[in-house]
């Protein structure tokens, strides 16, 4: 190992088994301190007994992502035990998968609650320690259902592309601080994806292939305001786009306009990626002032 992580202390949810274990290990391996939070304490020890048997440190921790307090109090024992937290990887998850006709609104809101908030929650909790500092790193696990959809997974989707916009907006808000903030969309069979998957394509999906890019996002030449998709050893960066798209006169403001010219809307020839929202604003207010001046 290449020592990627030496002498930084991270913190990573969801981390008794599946991808989070796997995380652990390899952070572990490149030299981190990990605290392993799972609501599942024996499994969050058996992950700390694989990191020290291999002769890393590691702490185990139950603390419920849905509340801020414990996880507050398992910063605060981070802090304590290793001084400073730099790394908090949000992996932390469930699922109740069903059709947005079918689904309970109770469940819809556990998934939101759990994946988004739970996110929310240890991120709030490490903020202004890491804004002290001027150092951190923050990942959120976004999903390929989020940015892509997937049939049945409205809950889960609606989270998942949450945590991008949660993210686009941190990474602008911490770089001032030293702090980079990314996504990870993985694809791993887990407990919690394993039905998900053919059989013949386990192998190829162990979670093993993911944990590089936990690795470089959780380093100190970490990229900022990224979503990196992994899986099966292949790493993929997922973009949000812009089209350069049509422009109306106030004369052919109608829908029927926008449907008549929806090859022009959709060409992604010059397509532009904008590094804030307000960029969205100001190439419309520019569009249309360059046009009022020529038809002037």
């Amino acid at each position: 190992m290449s020592n990627l992580l030496g002498n930084r202390v991270a913190i990573v949810t969801g981390a008794g088994r599946g991808l989070g274990r796997s995380y652990v290990l390899a952070m572990a391996r490149e030299g981190a301190r990990v605290v392993v939070n799972d609501l599942d304490a024996d499994a969050a020890r058996r992950t700390c007994k694989e990191v020290e048997s291999s002769g890393g440190e590691a702490m185990s921790n139950c603390a419920n992502v849905q509340e801020l307090p414990e996880v507050e109090q398992m910063v605060a024992e981070a802090i304590s035990r290793w001084g400073k937290v730099d790394i908090l990887v949000n992996n932390a998850g469930i699922l109740r998968d069903r059709t947005f006709a079918k689904v309970d609104l109770p469940d819809f809101r556990l998934v939101l609650d759990v994946h988004l908030m739970g996110s929310v929650n240890c991120t709030r909790a490490v903020w202004p320690h890491m804004k002290e500092r001027g150092y951190g790193r923050v990942i959120f696990t976004t999903s390929s259902s989020g940015l892509y959809g997937n049939f049945g997974q409205s809950a889960y989707a609606a989270a998942k592309m949450g945590l991008v916009g949660l993210m686009h907006t941190l990474a602008l808000e911490g770089s001032r601080y030293g702090i980079h903030v990314n996504c990870i969309a993985p694809s791993a069979t887990t407990q919690m994806t394993g039905t998900l998957f053919k059989p013949e394509e386990l192998p190829v999906l162990d979670p093993a292939r993911v944990s590089p890019a936990i690795t470089a996002l959780a380093s100190e030449k970490a990229p900022n305001k990224c979503i990196l998709l992994a899986g099966g050893g292949s790493f993929k960066l997922a973009q949000i786009t812009m089209t350069q798209g049509i422009f109306l006169a106030d004369n052919e403001l109608e829908g029927a306009q926008v449907l008549a010219q929806w090859d022009r809307v959709s060409d992604r020839s010059g397509e532009m990626i904008p590094s804030t929202g307000l960029e969205q604003y100001e190439f419309e207010v520019t569009r249309a002032r360059t046009r009022n001046a020529t038809e002037e």
